[in-house]
């Protein structure tokens, strides 16, 4: 149980997370609630991340007719997907804990 503490509390010392607390979730313990609530945001930062990096691959690849031109998308767009459904598990997590 103290390392699930001593997670969130790196997490939240590095900085990577806002300084929003979660939302505490009904029947849940504290560490799991916060680990949850903080992996939620951890995939929106991730998803963020495949989303730019797919702009620039979109950026710098070969714009020739037999360069992958379709790998670009599909960094986009799973980053976009990832953001889309971290939000929403935000929202409904957020509408469950009311």
């Amino acid at each position: 149980m103290t390392i699930m503490i001593m997670a969130t509390e790196l997490v939240t010392l590095a900085g990577v997370i806002p300084g929003a607390e979660p939302t505490k979730i009904p029947g849940l313990s504290e560490p799991v609630a916060k680990l949850f609530g903080y992996g939620l945001w951890i995939l929106i930062l991730a998803g963020a991340g495949g989303t730019g990096f797919g702009v620039y691959k979109l950026a710098v690849s070969d714009k020739s007719r037999h360069g992958g031109g379709s790998e670009p998308f599909k960094w986009m767009g799973g980053g976009i997907a990832t953001i889309l459904l971290a939000g929403s598990l935000i929202t409904m997590l957020n509408g469950i804990a009311g």
